[in-house]
């Protein structure tokens, strides 16, 4: 698919009738990152996603910018030609779920440990080093440890990771950092939760393991109004939609079917 701005993007999809369910991966993964829960809801939903950029098969061109990431799911959702009925989205594309769900035409959205708020000095002292550890690896190194770190999940959550380390460079995870000034604080979403217009899903890892610190979480409850949900799974990590994916899928499908 190509994008207004000309970048590319590569869709995919799970099933073949049911509502749509459009799903956004979050930093260092990809569209394959879904592919276990697409087959999962594969005979009642249809679930799409798509490459976001520099990830998976799509372009490394273009901003990184937040406002640019959710028109890029908007365009991708307008694609459709139907209607959509949830959004659902893991870290960077858990904010890009939750900002684009207030304006787009969907019925609910889910947001897995989404990066709410990244506080200043994070990203240079924690996100950037290990991208560039991982990506300094030779690409066989690099598989090598995904498959060690993923030792006994299913074959499907291995590929989806090799899929995504095979492809992706340091540049749009620079990018990211500096087109939305993260360094300086500004990755900040948590006033688009507030008074949240449709219902919405937070998804949360163990505390001890999540992007969204303790200080965040009651705020969620009290400002986001009676349209928000949080369901918090202890001992899961960040990526809980694959540590605690027998725990995550009875909520997720009572969400989507409420």
């Amino acid at each position: 698919m190509v994008l207004s701005d000309g970048a590319r993007t590569t869709v995919q999809q799970w099933g073949t009738h049911g509502p749509i369910v459009v799903a956004v991966h979050g930093l260092g993964s990809s569209r394959r990152g879904w592919a276990r829960i697409g087959e999962h809801l594969a005979d009642r939903y249809r679930v799409v996603a798509y490459d976001q950029r520099g990830h998976g098969d799509s372009s490394v061109t273009g901003l990184m910018t937040l406002e640019r990431s959710v028109a890029d799911l908007a365009e991708v959702a307008a694609s459709l030609d139907e209607p959509v009925h949830a959004l659902i989205g893991h870290s960077w594309g858990g904010a890009v779920a939750v900002v684009g769900g207030r304006s787009l035409d969907v019925a609910r959205v889910v947001a897995i440990d989404p990066m709410l708020h990244v506080e200043r000095g994070v990203w240079s002292a924690n996100t950037l080093p290990e991208y560039r550890r991982m990506l300094g690896q030779p690409l066989a190194e690099r598989e090598a440890s995904i498959r060690l770190s993923h030792a006994g999940m299913p074959e499907v959550e291995i590929e989806s990771k090799l899929h995504a380390a095979r492809r992706i460079t340091l540049a749009p995870v620079v990018a990211l950092g500096e087109e939305n000034a993260i360094d300086e604080g500004r990755w900040d979403v948590r006033e688009q939760v507030a008074g949240y217009p449709k219902p919405l899903l937070f998804a949360l890892a163990d505390p001890r393991r999540s992007v969204v610190i303790a200080a965040l979480r009651p705020p969620l409850r009290e400002r986001g109004g009676p349209n928000v949900q949080v369901e918090v799974f202890e001992g899961a990590s960040h990526s809980l939609q694959r540590d605690a994916f027998d725990r995550f899928m009875p909520i997720l499908e009572r969400f989507l079917n409420s």
